[in-house]
């Protein structure tokens, strides 16, 4: 059987293909997709998956962070005296403090899209409470949990269970990162983690080639027939293309192309487009000089990076962030509430609540024309129109455009020469992504299974032998 995992920046999918039939395996109770989220808790317990994701929101949403000062050690001074001993005398012992990072009422830390920080050049090492983990150790028990929904599922379909020790591994045409080998320091570690998985046996094979894979197998060519086609795989993190010409039973990739841009990149845009006037950007902040009043903008550029990184927006519980927040409500006008809601946003950890609010408001505005994102826990409440959506994300969708554009011109074809586009990946649903595709390629462009496209697409590479080594990839 060949067998194949696509570890995703969202969501993560296994198969196994038999020669003739794929099969989606099993990951969470009633679904073969999972999502890619580790949680650690204060006893260095593993949860994975839907299962992490419910242990956060139990344990953490809504509850008061209170950061302490992190206690470096104890600093003595003398009296300048001899004492009786001969030794000088002491005098006051003071405790010394680092920076107020340390959330003593943490109860876990949860890790979604860690795929994406697999191609930066200093492989940063994350912090859970007093220990660092390293990128590998946190996608780990995410592969462990999916080798043992595979085992399950070969034991019910072959004999020798040992087969399972193989596996096709998925990956973007391009990491993101500023590393120079960014590409292959991520599979590096990616193939590190599915090792302590148990996979020994590993290949690597492009997603969108995977997608593509998985198209030809479900629609099979006839004998006379070759056609050019370009998968589109549109996810959480990347957006990765090929270019595929298919003649009667064969095919041969022309060429790829991937950039960083994905689901998460318009969620934050979203974030910073809806939330962050509501939450007190571009408001102005007096507070009393030496021998006068000054008024500028509110530092708002300060809390934005934490703000739009939900894992570590705990941080702003220092106060060096809250203290302007509470001087600038006791002013008592307008603005006040807004920076309320910011303070209570901070205060009481409600910043993965609040993306998940933002990805239901996506995931509603690629089926109507318009959708409320409601944040009762905050006192937000707003109508957003699937034109004002499109606006947003504006240049997202033009850099979506000039990247196929790119790709074409890169192997010198025009739009009317692609006889098929195969569109997947969750961002791929947005309706004004289908729009850019059917306007470029009109009757062309055909959805093929969003989530598991690739899953499939890998499991079939792995049993026709199509990956390439890690020292090749």
């Amino acid at each position: 059987m060949g067998i194949g995992i696509d570890y995703g920046t969202s969501n993560s999918a296994a198969a196994i293909f038999d020669g003739k039939n794929v099969h989606l395996v099993q990951l969470e109770q009633h679904s073969a997709i999972m999502p890619s989220a580790t949680y650690i808790d204060k006893d260095f317990q593993i949860s994975t998956g839907q299962n992490a994701i419910n242990h956060y929101i139990e344990s953490n949403t809504g509850r008061t962070v209170e950061l302490s000062a992190e206690i470096l050690g104890e600093g003595r001074t003398t009296t300048g005296q001899i004492g009786d001993g001969g030794l000088p005398e002491e005098g006051n012992t003071q405790t010394l403090y680092g920076q107020s990072f340390v959330d003593g009422g943490q109860q876990g830390r949860l890790f979604r899209g860690i795929k994406r920080l697999l191609g930066s050049a200093d492989a940063p090492r994350l912090m859970v409470f007093d220990r660092a983990f390293r990128l590998v150790a946190l996608i780990t028990p995410l592969l462990v949990r999916i080798r043992k929904s595979i085992d399950l599922l070969v034991s019910k379909r072959a004999s020798n269970s040992a087969a399972a020790n193989h596996v096709c591994i998925g990956h973007p045409v391009n990491f993101e990162g500023g590393g120079v080998n960014r590409n292959y320091t991520a599979l590096s570690m990616l193939s590190e983690a599915y090792g302590y998985a148990e996979f020994s046996i590993q290949s690597f094979y492009p997603e969108p080639n995977a997608a593509a894979l998985s198209y030809l197998h479900q629609n099979p060519a006839s004998n006379d027939e070759s056609q050019t086609l370009l998968a589109v795989d549109f996810g959480g993190g990347t957006l990765d293309l090929c270019v595929i010409r298919r003649a009667q039973t064969e095919f041969k990739v022309i060429a790829t192309h991937g950039i960083g841009l994905g689901g998460d990149h318009i969620d934050q845009v979203l974030f910073k487009q809806l939330l962050f006037p509501l939450l007190g950007k571009g408001e102005r902040w007096k507070r009393a000089g030496e021998d006068r009043e000054i008024e500028t903008l509110f530092p708002f550029e300060e809390y934005e990076d934490l703000l739009l990184n939900w894992a570590i927006s705990y941080m702003l519980n220092q106060n060096k962030f809250t203290s302007p927040l509470m001087q600038r409500i006791n002013a008592n006008d307008e603005a006040a509430i807004k920076f309320q809601r910011l303070y209570d946003l901070i205060k009481s950890n409600y910043s993965y609540l609040v993306f998940q609010c933002i990805k239901e408001l996506k995931a509603e505005l690629s089926e109507e024309e318009s959708a409320l994102l409601d944040i009762p826990e905050l006192d937000i409440e707003i109508r957003v129109s699937r034109e004002q959506f499109e606006f947003m994300i504006a240049e997202v969708l033009e850099k979506f455009s000039r990247s196929i554009s790119d790709l074409l011109k890169q192997v010198n074809l025009q739009s009317g020469d692609i006889g098929l586009v195969i569109r997947t990946g969750g961002s791929s649903l947005i309706p004004a992504v289908k729009r850019i595709l059917e306007e470029q390629f009109p009757g062309k462009v055909i959805e093929h299974d969003p989530f598991t496209s690739v899953a499939a697409g890998l499991a079939i590479a792995d049993y026709q032998k199509l990956g390439r080594k890690l020292e090749q990839a």
